[in-house]
C-alpha cells in the first residue's frame, strides 16, 4: 500500500480507501437496506489486510446499516488498523439539537467512542446555508474538542460557485470529498475545485474515480482503445492511475462490493504514482473521452440557455442523467439519481409541453420531446 499525508491533519492515509455505500446485497439493490453483512464485513476486513487504512460510510448508506456494518468489520483489532470517516446528514437536520443526538447514534452504531473524520454530508448552496443558520460548524467545533470526532470537512455536489462559497467560507475546513475522475473534469467542483482547494490548503479525496463502476466496465469500443495502450492497464487501473496522478488528491474512494474489486484495486495501487501518467496516456484518455461523449443521444452542451423554465424543470440536469443512462449502460444508477438528486418540482414530469425553451436552444434541440422520453424511462 501507498500513503500520503492528509494536509494540516497529519493524518497518513492509504490512496486507496474503502467506501462503504456499495456493500453487497442479498436483493441486487446496490445501495438497499439488504445488507449480506458477513459477507461485507470480510470484504472491508480483506481491504484492510492489504493496507487500506481509511474506511468511508455515512448515516444514511445501506438505510443506515452501512455504520453498523463498518462498526461490526472494525472489531477484533481492526479499529487500531483504520481510520473511520462518517457524515452528519444535513439533509435530516432540522434543528441544532438534531446534530449532538444523530452525532450519538453514529458512534453507537459504530461502536467507537471518536470518529476520526467528520464530514458535513453531500453539501451545495442550500445546504451551506443550513449549516451556517443552524450553527452547526459550532456544534462540529465543539464535538472536536470533546473528543467525539478528529477532523472537519464536507462532501460536495453542487456546482462550482458553490463551492467555491463554501471553501472561502470557514478558515476552519481540515479536508473535502468531490466527485473527479477523467470524465467529470468539469462537472460539479471539478478541476477548478481541485486547484482551489489545494490552494487554501485543504486537501481533496475524491469519491467515484471509477464513475460508481461505469469506467471500470467500459462499452467495447473503448476499452479497446484502453486496452492497446502498450502499458497494459485495465479499465480500473486507467481510472484510478488518473485520480492518484494528481498531487492534490490525497487517496481515492472506491465503493468495493467484492473480495475481487478489493484485490484489483489493491493491484492497482502498486503501479500509482504523481506523474506516472504522461503525454501518450493523456491522448489515450482523451480518445476514450471522446468516445464516450459520443454515445449521448442529447447534444446538450449545458449552455443554460433553456432555463429558467416557467415550470421549474432543470432541463440540463434531466438531460445530463438521461445522457448517463445510455454513455455508460448503467439505466439503473440514473434513475436512481434522478429520484434522489432531481427535486420533485424540477423533474422532467414537470413539463407541460408550452415549447418556450426550444426556441432558445443553440443546438436546436426539441426539448419537449426528450422530457418526454426521460419521464418514460425514469419515472415510469
Amino acid at each position: 500500500m501507498k500513503y500520503r499525508i492528509l494536509g494540516k491533519t497529519n493524518r497518513k492515509v492509504s490512496i486507496l480507501g474503502m467506501g462503504a455505500m456499495r456493500l453487497p446485497t442479498s436483493d441486487g439493490n446496490r445501495m438497499g437496506t439488504g445488507v449480506r453483512e458477513d459477507e461485507a464485513v470480510s470484504i472491508i476486513q480483506r481491504a484492510i489486510d492489504g493496507g487500506v487504512n481509511y474506511i468511508d460510510t455515512a448515516y444514511v448508506y445501506h438505510g443506515g446499516r452501512s455504520e453498523v456494518v463498518v462498526g461490526r468489520a472494525l472489531r477484533e483489532g481492526y479499529r487500531g488498523k483504520a481510520q473511520v470517516a462518517t457524515k452528519s446528514p444535513v439533509a435530516r437536520i432540522k434543528a441544532a439539537e438534531d446534530f449532538d443526538r444523530i452525532l450519538h447514534e453514529q458512534l453507537a452504531r459504530l461502536g467507537t467512542d471518536h470518529i476520526d473524520f467528520y464530514l458535513f454530508h453531500g453539501i451545495g448552496r442550500a445546504q451551506w446555508r443550513k449549516v451556517l443558520e443552524l450553527g452547526l460548524l459550532e456544534k462540529a467545533e465543539a464535538a472536536r474538542a470533546a473528543g467525539k470526532i478528529g477532523h472537519v470537512g464536507f462532501s460536495f455536489h453542487d456546482e462550482f460557485s458553490a463551492f467555491q462559497e463554501i471553501v472561502e467560507g470557514y478558515a476552519g475546513w481540515e479536508f473535502c470529498q468531490i466527485q473527479y475522475n477523467y470524465m467529470d473534469t468539469q462537472f460539479q467542483a471539478g478541476t477548478r475545485g481541485l486547484a482551489l482547494a489545494a490552494r487554501k490548503g485543504i486537501p481533496v479525496i475524491v469519491m467515484e474515480p471509477v464513475r460508481g463502476g461505469r469506467l471500470a466496465a467500459p462499452p467495447a469500443e473503448v476499452a479497446a482503445v484502453l486496452g492497446a495502450h502498450a502499458s497494459g492497464r485495465t479499465p480500473v487501473e486507467w481510472a484510478l492511475h488518473w485520480v492518484w496522478n494528481r498531487p492534490e488528491v490525497k487517496l481515492a474512494l472506491s465503493g468495493m462490493s467484492t473480495r475481487e474489486q478489493v484485490d484489483q484495486n489493491l493491484a492497482a495501487v502498486e503501479r500509482a504514482e504523481v506523474g506516472t501518467l504522461g503525454l501518450s496516456e493523456d491522448e489515450v484518455l482523451q480518445k476514450a473521452v471522446e468516445l464516450f461523449r459520443k454515445r449521448a443521444p442529447i447534444p446538450c452542451t449545458d449552455c443554460g440557455y433553456c432555463v429558467p423554465c416557467s415550470q421549474g424543470v432543470n432541463i440540463p440536469r434531466n438531460f445530463s442523467l438521461f445522457n448517463d443512462s445510455v454513455t455508460y449502460t448503467s439505466g439503473s444508477n440514473a434513475r436512481f439519481a434522478y429520484f434522489h438528486f432531481v427535486r420533485e418540482e424540477a423533474r422532467a414530469s414537470r413539463c407541460n409541453a408550452c415549447g418556450e425553451c426550444e426556441p432558445k436552444c443553440p443546438q436546436k434541440i426539441p426539448i419537449v420531446s426528450f422530457l418526454d422520453r426521460i419521464e418514460a424511462t425514469f419515472g415510469g
